[in-house]
């Protein structure tokens, strides 16, 4: 295996003839690089005879499930990644276009140790990626991440003879049957599918009707240009068109999914977007209901609601913070036999009875039709009113370059730590913890906090902030703590929306 260069420019001789791998797309949890800037066609396969080489150096069976997203490049992308993992020995199996938990479904159904899914999410257009995993239902972490990196930017790619390729012919039907085989909704529902032009508009409307629900079909056409906005349902610029949609249509609800359909985004009936903790807060106190003594696993960007909810100590249910990133959390909800897991960003882990374990849109999205059939006469807005009082901040992210992001987190999280250590203040109230499991995370006095951490898969730091005060409060919290804090750092850039 040829060692990856990183240095090579398009249009030159060597570009066709050696791989170009730039190291800062090996990221905690699944690798991202801009095409043809920081990997091209030959660094993709290089990639794939890495994984293989990693998978017979862990002694897993070499059989692999392998996808991709519609982009106008994912194909390619894909087939060099085949052609490595074939060099290396794998057996492919290839299900064509697919969301990524159409492809760690696959890992079950067609009893495959792994995965290798091609896409990059909501990231624009121009970044290509891969998420990987060799024990399901989990997806690599920085353990699987870092040796993966040295097997490929060192050229210790080893080809093996025994390379497979199986076309899987249909098998969006199985995955989409699947889905709509665990919910089926009694009460009528009117719902807005939006999918932003991504990947999940050819397969989400179709599971949603199986369902039994009444479909809105909202930027359903796939069009990897995406004209509109780019599919994330945690942007501003996705929810407001949701809540548009909702309004003029009288819908009870609109769902939207990200580009790979992994996540799962909600705007009630009033028109008003949800945020994804608080929707896993709604399901966790109707799923402990019908689960009492279950466990629930949230990240470190959700609402500090989760300690205090009265339903949940009721029904005896347990809630476990841990670190951000669908890595990190799907391996601590099958670590733990947690009923459910729940990511700020719109991961929903769904286990036991209810799913697989992986993060999977589709399935969120059933959960949610499914608490709302339990709750006949209710609408979304009332559950949601049922909350006790908090006031959380979108995910705010300023650019901070990859090579500079973790050390620049580093003397954030010690100068909060620092301030915590010696009894200070933010807005008048005491902070009364700084946790730093993941980035920072600050706690006041009367329950609101901060978090500041780095973006696992784009070359930006993250910022949420919650009030238990109001929403001028919450707000403050971000314009005359978070803003001018960071203003002090020449590396932070523009933040990409602000509140």
């Amino acid at each position: 295996m040829l060692k990856p260069r990183q240095d090579l420019k398009p249009n030159t001789a060597a570009y066709e003839t050696e791989p170009l791998v730039k190291p800062t797309g090996f990221r905690e949890y699944d690798a991202r690089w801009i095409l043809e800037k920081e990997i091209n066609l030959l660094g993709v396969q290089a990639l794939g005879l890495g994984l293989a080489t990693y998978v017979h150096e862990i002694g897993v069976a070499p059989k692999i499930v392998v996808g991709h997203d519609f982009r106008g490049y994912s194909l390619s992308v894909k087939q060099a990644l085949i052609l490595g993992l074939l060099e290396g020995g794998m057996e492919v199996l290839d299900v064509g276009l697919a969301l990524s938990p159409m492809a760690y479904f696959g890992q079950f159904e067609l009893d495959a140790p792994c995965v290798a899914m091609v896409t990059a999410s909501h990231n624009e257009n121009g970044w290509t990626g891969v998420k990987m995993g060799a024990n399901k239902p989990l997806t690599f972490g920085p353990e699987e991440m870092g040796r993966l990196k040295e097997i490929v930017l060192n050229g210790e790619g080893v080809a093996r003879p025994g390379g497979k390729l199986v076309r899987v012919e249909d098998f969006r039907e199985t995955y989409v049957a699947d889905v709509a085989s665990k919910v089926q909704i009694k009460r009528p529902l009117k719902v807005v599918c939006a999918c932003g032009n991504g990947t999940a508009g050819a397969f989400a409307p179709d599971a949603l009707r199986r369902m039994g629900v009444e479909v809105i079909e909202m930027d359903t056409d796939l069009d990897y240009t995406f004209p509109k906005y780019n599919p994330n349902p945690e942007d501003h610029a996705m929810l407001v068109q949701m809540a548009e949609r909702v309004k003029e249509t009288g819908a009870d609800l609109a769902l939207g999914f990200d580009g790979d359909g992994d996540r799962c985004g909600v705007v009630d009936d009033t028109g008003e977007e949800i945020f994804a903790d608080k929707i896993g807060l709604m399901l966790a106190r109707d799923l402990s209901k019908v689960h009492p003594n279950s466990t629930f696993v949230v990240d470190v960007k959700s609402t500090g609601l989760y300690k205090t909810d009265e339903i949940l100590k009721a029904n005896r249910a347990e809630v476990v913070y841990w670190k951000t990133g669908h890595s990190y959390i799907k391996r601590k909800t099958a670590e733990l036999g947690a009923l459910a897991g729940f990511e700020k960003s719109g991961h929903f882990f769904m286990a036991g009875d209810l799913g697989y374990g992986y993060d999977d849109g589709l399935v969120a999205a059933g959960a949610v039709l499914a608490m709302l059939d339990r709750n006949p006469g209710k609408k979304l807005s009332e559950l949601k009113a049922a909350l006790p009082d908090a006031w959380t901040s979108l995910t705010m992210s300023p650019h901070c370059d990859d090579e500079l992001k973790y050390g620049v987190l580093e003397r954030i999280v010690k100068e909060y730590a620092d301030l915590a250590a010696a009894g200070g203040e933010i807005l008048g109230r005491k902070i009364v913890e700084a946790i730093t499991v993941n980035g920072v995370r600050v706690h006041l006095e009367d329950g609101s906090w901060v978090l500041v951490r780095a973006s696992s898969n784009k070359p930006e730091l993250v910022v949420v902030v919650e009030s238990m005060r109001s929403e001028d409060d919450m707000r403050d919290l971000f314009r005359k703590e978070i803003k001018p804090r960071l203003a002090a750092y020449s590396e932070i850039g523009a933040f990409n929306q602000e509140i």
